[in-house]
């Protein structure tokens, strides 16, 4: 059976959700409220544990103590000035501006499901509970999710909505709790995960990233996110700026944030069960004619990460979007482009890759 893509994973779950049928995910419907569309939470099954019984996810103890409502009231209060990412554009989100990214204080969200198409310690047997956030702050021109990120396709959700797609995802058997496109919506995420830990969530979550991430708000999330899953895309300013909306600071703000992550979370090891509970997993998309900069990407994270940080070196770019505009990324690369990024990223000494979704 082919593995499923993230595009198709979405078009099947936006075809879901407008038919009603809550995203694929059995017990969870969606009721007209008035003028908009509401969820209502109709949780159903058995709870699947952890196959590691013995790990708590630390955001556990940071929302007995307090400490995750507090961090969460903390980002929410940035939003009056926005803040949130690199490119600190400043509106008043709370009064219903929305920013470079599009969002304002509005909780959207486009899909979520048990994703079988991440990386294997992800999705295990039972797969990623990814929700998909609507819209983005860095609006790259080749984005394969282009109708979420830039289409603004989604539905409006409340923070209890949010918390009980959590809990059924946690039902269904899903390994973690993977948020998809975050950073914009981190006060929600963690006021929502406030709420689902005191009704009983207790799998890891994943904060899934490109990467370009403010160090100030990434101390905000140490001690609740287990699992940070961010890109490396661009070790190049000028090509960032090109390829995603002028985010020429994009390599040099990745850089700290990706120590910032190894320092909270360490090396990303698969437990004995091969499950992944806790660590750094960096993902860099190799492009054609070189556009990332891949050489200089794998040699930055072995001269600065530990040699065994998990890399996953993805060859399934796709000219989507308005890539069609820039000839430099309007082809698929070849096996060759593929194959020397491997060369380097050994010469670099780099012994955790996950090539083609299967490790070394």
């Amino acid at each position: 059976m082919k593995k499923p893509t993230r595009r198709t994973f979405l078009h099947t779950g936006f075809q879901a959700i407008i038919s009603g049928l809550g995203c694929l995910i059995s017990g969870f419907s969606f009721e007209k409220k008035g003028p908009g569309m509401k969820t209502k939470s109709t949780v159903q099954g058995n709870f699947t544990p952890l196959k590691n019984p013995d790990y708590e996810p630390p955001y556990l103890e940071s929302h007995r103590n307090g400490i995750l409502k507090q961090r969460g009231e903390e980002l929410w209060a940035i939003m009056e000035n926005c803040r949130l990412c690199p490119r600190q554009c400043g509106v008043n989100k709370i009064k219903g501006e929305r920013g470079f990214c599009n969002a304002n204080a509005q909780l959207e969200i486009s899909a979520y499901a048990p994703h079988h198409g991440e990386e294997k310690p992800l999705r295990g047997t039972g797969g990623s509970g990814t929700i998909f956030m609507t819209h983005c702050g860095l609006r790259c021109v080749f984005c394969i999710n282009w109708e979420i990120s830039q289409g603004d396709r989604g539905f409006d959700r409340t923070l209890r909505e949010m918390a009980n797609m959590m809990l059924d995802l946690q039902k269904k058997g899903c390994h973690n709790i993977n948020f998809v496109t975050p950073t914009h919506y981190s006060p929600h995420i963690l006021k929502a995960v406030d709420i689902a830990a005191g009704k009983g969530l207790r799998v890891p979550l994943v904060y899934n990233t490109c990467g370009w991430e403010r160090v100030e708000i990434l101390k905000k999330l140490d001690g609740i996110v287990d699992i940070y899953l961010p890109d490396f895309k661009y070790a190049e300013a000028e090509m960032a700026d090109k390829y995603s909306s002028g985010a020429d600071t994009y390599p040099e703000i990745t850089k700290k944030a990706l120590l910032e992550m190894n320092r909270q979370v360490g090396v990303a090891t698969p437990a004995e069960d091969g499950l992944m509970y806790r660590g750094l997993m960096i993902r860099h998309l190799v492009m054609p004619n070189r556009v990332g900069g891949s050489k200089a990407v794998v040699q930055w994270i072995g001269d600065n990460l530990p040699k065994d940080t998990y890399l996953n070196l993805m060859s399934q770019y796709r000219p989507h979007y308005k890539a069609g505009e820039y000839p430099d990324i309007n082809r698929r690369i070849t096996r060759d482009e593929y194959g020397e990024v491997i060369y380097w990223a050994r010469e670099a000494g780099l012994t955790n890759l996950d090539i083609q979704g299967y490790r070394w």
